[in-house]
């Protein structure tokens, strides 16, 4: 359960003094794991004219929204569920005329946020409420309420509030927060009971404060409860509320089952650089936590494959070390084959079940590891999940992590839940071999295999997925369903699992929670959740049929429970504008696919411009447009005259363009060292096709056979590049008087058609193509008066920004005309992917 929320205006940062923030309230109520938070945040206008007020609260990715309403001026405007489609409706109706819209953007790796604004009249209240539900997840041995706080200002009325009702017995809770300090510790206050828990925080104005009297707080970070419950005897717990059960199921103390694992490790080219790097120092730390009893074995592949060995390893210590050896030795090359790479390890277990080498009660696992699109061998990504599931046929899990934004997570979302396994997106960021271990840690104790809790059919029905693949060892299995007979006091439940010998049926232990501690009807409304979630999950894969009615029956009850999911949207009209209309807000439960960018099948997603225009200019700055969004970002990259760059990479079409860059004449004398693209070199493998591009020339290259390529030179100013049912180039040459003490003439780069590039295009500029999503808040004086900071949030980073413009040149060449953008620093560290070096090539035609 993660949040984060703020109030902020929009307008000059002086504006903040005008609009006080009084009161922000955090109260969560978690029954039975299952967890109702409702976020509260009044703020005033004490300025003479109205003001514009944003409410911006980050909540759980897992959790959905069940009610938002807006208090003003007495006026209560609660929000209504609707279909997603008649939402969308309304939204188009209103961006078309020029409103806003309230928003649900994806902001991080486990976080999305909400953002409403409203036109507050002067000396005006304002009470923003939001409300959500979600059922938490034990991971390692517990569950955890994380709320992040980032108040800016210290607020009159503060408060975060936890209520904890288990009624197995709490076994221990934790809190803390990474911005206490010895002064803050003593505030947070911590009741435990048996079954009972209650955390507060609720800091004065002044002890939020960073020193006496200024506006400055303390009280910027996560804010983080961890606990868990009482692990019964009987291995399991039932609970019943208004003819609705619920059974969890963590059995402790089971011994772990010995595991067979094969590691398939993508080595394409786009792996090189720091992910590369990364990947190696995760396995490295992987193998180290390989018990002897385990098996192992390793694959690398781009568009071949090589196996360490041929059939899988014990972990013995000297196994491990040789195998480690082979893991330095990893490096990034060529394109993907992930079809036969996977049929590699696939093969390798069946192998050597069939052989008898394994542990018979042992777990067989393949976990695959790649950041691209399947672009060798078999591509289409269909027919490698036909494949892949042919070949398993069940007898294997298969784990799938995605590395960095540019991966098909559907793909892999798909081909992992059709093979009892699961996917994972690792960020590109600096803790990514965490992240990597942390997955692995997850995965790496099964405890028991194909788990199944049975239910007398004459006690239950309308039940939710009671068929499990794994129990890891720290997690736990949730059931729940209807009962037929509300009276039933207690009835037989049967659990079976794959590992030593595991089946207990008996009589469970069935509770029936206090009633003064539990909020409505919480089971019933968890078991529409547990529902609704799998039901999404089966509308992914299977027949076109069985897709159909797993999503209609997601939909029904989404609207049934009012649960913003991805099937429905929160509409909120908000009061009248000064120009006498009404504006609604819709808010959209986003999901990890429409979060991927090249997802060929993802939704349209009003957050991810899918129209940017990309052009490159000056010494040398990266300008993204997003229409959409009606903004810009921006960034430099700095290096040596003479280095080539690549800026786009299409294996999949074989269009290629690199750039090199060239020095002034001489060093200015402030110092200061220029760089300008002086030659552009662009390929089209398909069509056997080499261009060059320089300040001096344009040559022509081709393997002997007819191609269609257009070039449309006006002489002195430009030439435009069109290439056969794919994309065009605009290049622009700036010329310069040839007697100037320090100038050369140089080159811009401009995308006027790019629509056909594939989902893997890549590239200093590539990369940019499908979109990006990002979120700018904070907004602060910068160094220079007419130039703002601010923080983004994108890609898993936080970054500091600067408001800014640089030159667009496609209309006035000689003049251009000024682009407002958000300006990222250090070589556009944060926003590309990876390091500017990793797009450093050997030559104008290379890859590498």
């Amino acid at each position: 359960c993660v949040a984060k929320w703020w109030i902020q205006v929009t307008s000059h940062p002086l504006a903040l003094s005008q609009v006080e923030v009084y009161s922000m309230t955090v109260d969560s109520t978690v029954t039975s794991r299952f967890a109702h938070t409702v976020m509260t945040s009044k703020a005033l206008n004490k300025a003479n004219s109205s003001q514009e007020i944003f409410f911006e609260v980050e909540l759980p990715k897992t959790a959905f929204i069940t009610n938002f309403s807006m208090v003003i001026e007495g006026q209560v405007y609660v929000g209504e569920v609707k279909e997603k489609e008649k939402a969308k409706k309304q939204y188009e109706k209103a961006v078309s005329s020029g409103q806003t819209a309230g928003l649900v953007k994806a902001s991080g790796r486990t976080m999305e946020k909400f953002s409403v604004s409203v036109n507050i009249a002067a000396k005006s209240n304002v009470t923003f409420i939001l409300t959500y539900e979600e059922l938490l997840q034990r991971k390692f041995g517990k569950y955890e309420i994380q709320t992040r706080v980032k108040p800016k200002l210290p607020v009159q009325d503060f408060h975060i509030v936890t209520n904890i009702y288990e009624p197995q017995g709490i076994a221990f809770v934790d809190a803390h927060a990474n911005f206490l300090s010895n002064e803050l510790l003593p505030l947070v206050e911590k009741t435990v009971t048996d079954k009972k828990a209650h955390i507060s925080f609720s800091p004065t104005i002044e002890q939020q404060r960073k020193c006496p009297g200024c506006d400055a707080t303390q009280i910027d970070g996560d804010f983080i409860i961890k606990y868990d419950v009482n692990r019964a005897e009987t291995l399991g717990d039932i609970q019943i509320v208004n003819g609705y059960f619920v059974h969890f199921f963590a059995p402790p103390d089971l011994p772990r089952v010995p595991k067979n694992v094969v590691f398939v490790i993508d080595r394409s080219g786009s792996m090189s650089g720091r992910k590369m790097e990364q990947t190696r120092e995760a396995l490295l730390s992987i193998l180290k936590e390989l018990h002897e009893e385990d098996y192992f074995a390793l694959i690398q592949f781009d568009s071949e494959i090589d196996s360490w060995k041929e059939s899988l390893t014990k972990a013995t210590k000297e196994n491990v070390d040789e195998a480690m050896v082979f893991v330095n030795r990893i490096s990034a090359r060529g394109v993907t084959n992930i079809n036969d790479a996977v049929l590699r390890g696939v093969n390798m277990l069946l192998t050597d079940r069939q052989q008898k080498r394994l542990h018979e009660r042992s777990v067989d696992m393949i976990i695959l590891l790649t950041d691209g699109m399947p672009n060798s061998g078999v591509s289409a990504p269909h027919l490698i999940q036909e494949n892949v599931r042919s070949a398993i046929g069940g007898k294997m899990s298969l784990f799938c992590l995605g590395f960095g934004d540019y991966v098909d997570y559907s793909f892999l979302d798909v081909m992992s839940k059709e093979n009892k396994g699961l996917a994972r997106r690792i960020y590109e960021a600096s803790d990514a071999t965490l992240q990597l271990q942390g997955f692995y840690e997850e995965v790496s104790s099964p405890l028991l295999s194909e788990v199944d809790l049975r239910y007398p059919d004459n006690a239950v029905d309308f039940l939710t997925t009671n068929h499990f693949a794994q129990l890891f060892n720290g997690s736990e299995i949730v059931v729940a369903g209807r009962l037929k007979d509300e009276q039933l006091d207690n009835f037989m439940v049967e659990v079976f699992g794959q590992g030593y010998n595991y089946m207990c049926p008996q009589d469970w232990n069935v509770m029936y929670p206090d009633d003064e501690y539990i909020f409505g009807d919480f089971t019933e409304r968890l078991w529409a959740y547990l529902t609704i979630q799998q039901l999404l999950e089966k509308s992914k894969s299977g027949a076109p049929d069985e897709k159909a009615n797993a999503t209609a029956k997601a939909l029904d009850m989404s609207l049934l429970y009012s649960f913003v999911t991805p099937l429905t949207s929160m509409v909120v009209t908000k009061p009248e504008t000064e120009d006498g209309t009404d504006s609604p807000l819709i808010a959209d439960k986003l999901t990890e696919e429409r979060n991927d960018r090249n997802s060929a099948t993802s939704e349209t997603n009003k957050q991810i411009s899918n129209s940017p225009y990309l052009f490159m200019d000056g010494d040398p700055h990266f300008i993204i447009e997003l229409p959409e969004k009606n903004d810009s970002l921006c960034f430099n990259i700095n290096n040596r005259p003479g280095t080539i760059f690549n800026l786009v990479r299409d294996p999949k079409s074989g269009i290629l363009v690199n750039g090199q860059v060239i020095g002034e004449k001489k060093i200015s004398p402030n110092g200061e060292v220029k760089t300008y693209f002086w030659r552009f070199g662009i390929v089209h493998k398909t069509l056997g096709v080499r261009l060059e591009v320089s300040t001096k020339d344009i040559s022509v290259f081709q393997d002997g056979k007819w191609v269609n390529v257009d070039l449309l030179v006006t002489k002195d100013r430009s030439l435009t590049v069109t290439l056969k049912d794919s994309v065009k180039f605009v290049i622009l040459l700036h010329k310069v008087w040839e007697k100037h003490p320090y100038h050369r003439d140089y080159l811009g780069f401009y995308t006027l058609d790019r629509h056909l590039l594939s989902n893997s295009v890549h590239g200093l500029l590539g990369q940019f193509y499908h979109g990006i999503e990002y979120e700018v808040t904070n907004l602060r004086p910068g160094a220079v008066p007419e130039k703002p900071d601010a923080t983004m949030y994108v890609k898993g980073h936080e970054l500091n920004v600067t408001r800014g413009w640089q030159r667009d040149f496609r209309r006035d060449v000689k003049n251009g005309e000024n682009v407002p953008c958000w300006f990222i620093h250090y070589n556009g560290t944060g926003l590309i992917d990876g390091d500017a070096t990793d797009y450093i090539v050997s030559g104008l035609f290379k890859t590498v």
